[in-house]
């Protein structure tokens, strides 16, 4: 009798580690929906960092909004000016993430985004993005160095 009870708990605890484990798998899996689940504007904000880390002046530049296109003459003329104007911690970040956002009308919105800079500063941005014909395009930045360090 007492080989049968201890089976029976040996039963029971496997089953419940496979519901834990199938639970767990479902929380990852739910997690990851989430994560690929970006905003129409956060795709438009990371395609931009993903061009500035790699140099690709022209990347960068479509994803500026049209104050920005009429102001500058060339893609190269825009990055060397967000360069020489203190983004280089965007530019030269690590990683980067997506913090809370404020819909302002049905074509705006601001974005915080969260920077893990290459001197592992953590950084706060604001990104002001609008609606245009085209998609959505970036229409400013409001950078500042937030406390603590990143990993």
């Amino acid at each position: 009798m007492r080989l049968f009870v201890t089976g029976i708990r040996l039963v029971l605890v496997g089953l419940l580690a496979a519901f834990l484990m199938i639970g767990m798998a479902a929380r990852a899996e739910d997690q990851a929906s989430e994560a690929a689940a970006l905003e129409p504007w956060q795709s438009v904000i990371t395609s931009q960092i993903e061009a500035f880390r790699s140099k690709d002046a022209a990347g960068a530049f479509s994803y500026a909004g049209a104050g920005f296109q009429v102001t500058f003459p060339s893609a190269e003329a825009f990055f060397n000016a967000i360069v020489t104007a203190g983004y280089a911690p965007i530019m030269e970040s690590r990683s980067h993430s997506f913090g809370k956002f404020q819909k302002l009308g049905d074509k705006a919105v601001a974005q915080e985004v969260k920077f893990v800079g290459n001197d592992q500063g953590l950084y706060s941005a604001i990104y002001m993005l609008a609606e245009e014909a085209n998609g959505w395009r970036v229409q400013g930045v409001q950078l500042a160095k937030a406390a603590g360090v990143g990993i």
